[in-house]
């Protein structure tokens, strides 16, 4: 058995085939799977210094040639990269004094800041599969993005007591600003809402859960979906990019209606992270440092603070240097930012090509995790998950090049 490492469901049963080194054929995998197996194949990386082919030793004896030169110092991303990594990463950057950072929306960081503190009730996918009644998926498209979700876990699998399933026992509910593909499945319930209104859309529900008349959105349709919530036994929320873009920091609101729901029902929540490991980082830095995100270690102590994300490398300036590894910040980024940060001279580890490692001064290539590396990851739900290389590669390891380049700074 092989673990998919394409998104955060973290599939342990895929059953896949090696032949002379290489893959051959592979069960189980969703189109996002099957894509991420195939990548193995195509678009690696080379190991590049200033444009120009270099030997692996070449290129990360420069890379730590840039970082001990460098005053102020961003290593970036980690959602793509084993817990090993991850730990050896955060090493380096106590070492240099440097910026760590991830490359995603400060909602999600706000909303894994509240559950890993417990501010906001969560539980695991398997007890969404075996106790959940109604699942709500917010700003989030798991057709798309996870596409096992509902057939492994959330609307068409048989729990442990809900056996009758999506026929009779399970309402799935979507809300979102446009007809997703979920919501097709999901069309009997199907809530609109207007591009950054998530907040106001979470007051008109609070409104009709205290019995009042909602002031936005279709006051019948509000009504509709409270009496919903209030018949369910047991639920699930999940947030997604669109609601987490939408309220921002400003989690507040949802850590209410939350709470509010909980004192008439059960009702748990579970991050919509894509990324296979983004969970697995924020709960690493959050126990070495007491933070999620936007540490620097500059002065040997760590710190905590807006002016160390990588919003700041566009907004002030502040970085002169920046270690990319477990992302294409450059794809994923607000323009802006990723125009400020393609500014900086960059180090790219990666196995795959992107816009970030075109953009690099250093590019280092690196094993596939889940492939060709194995490790530790954090399923989106908390659990973690150990996997196996399933094919042999002469390529070094996140873990192993950041290991390397902390030795020789």
């Amino acid at each position: 058995m092989a673990t998919c490492t394409g998104c955060s469901l973290l599939c342990e049963d895929i059953e896949a085939a090696v032949k002379d080194g290489a893959m051959d054929h592979a069960k189980n995998l969703c189109r996002k799977g099957h894509g991420h197996f195939q990548a193995v194949l195509s678009e690696r990386t080379e190991p590049m210094i200033e444009g120009k082919k270099a030997g692996i030793d070449q290129a990360i004896a420069a890379a730590a040639d840039m970082l001990r030169d460098s005053k102020r110092p961003l290593l970036l991303g980690w959602s793509n990269c084993t817990i090993e990594a991850q730990t050896a990463g955060i090493k380096l950057a106590m070492k240099a004094g440097a910026t760590v950072d991830d490359a995603s929306s400060a909602g999600l960081a706000a909303l894994m800041e509240r559950i890993l503190s417990g501010k906001i009730p969560s539980c695991t996918l398997d007890d969404v599969r075996n106790f959940a009644d109604t699942t709500i998926f917010w700003g989030s498209d798991p057709s798309n993005s996870h596409p096992r979700h509902l057939s492994r876990f959330s609307y068409y699998p048989r729990g442990e007591k809900r056996q009758r399933s999506y026929e009779e026992e399970r309402t799935c509910m979507v809300v979102d600003v446009r007809k997703s593909s979920t919501a097709h499945m999901c069309s009997n319930y199907d809530f609109r809402v207007t591009p950054g209104g998530d907040e106001q859309f979470i007051q008109a529900i609070l409104s009709v859960l205290d019995g009042k008349i909602p002031k936005v959105g279709d006051k019948k349709k509000m009504i509709e979906l409270a009496s919903l919530l209030k018949k369910t036994e047991w639920g699930a929320v999940f947030p997604g990019p669109g609601m987490l873009a939408s309220l921002g920091d400003r989690m507040d609101s949802f850590e209410g209606m939350i709470a509010k729901l909980n004192e008439i029902t059960t009702f748990r929540a579970i991050p919509m992270v894509e990324q296979y490991n983004a969970r697995g980082f924020y709960e690493l830095l959050r126990e070495k440092t007491g933070f999620v995100n936007c540490i620097s270690f500059e002065g040997g102590s760590a710190s905590h603070g807006p002016e160390n994300s990588v919003a700041a490398a566009g907004a002030s300036g502040r970085f002169d240097a920046a270690l990319v590894i477990g992302s294409d910040p450059l794809s994923s980024l607000p323009f802006g930012t990723a125009r400020a940060l393609s500014r900086i001279p960059m180090i790219a580890i990666d196995p795959h090509r992107s816009l970030t490692t075109d953009a690099s001064k250093v590019v280092i290539p690196s094993a596939l995790s889940g492939l060709e590396a194995g490790g530790t990851a954090v399923r989106m739900d908390g659990v973690k998950v150990r996997f196996e290389p399933i094919i042999e590669s002469k390529l070094p390891t996140d873990e192993q090049i950041l290991t390397r380049i902390m030795e020789a700074i």
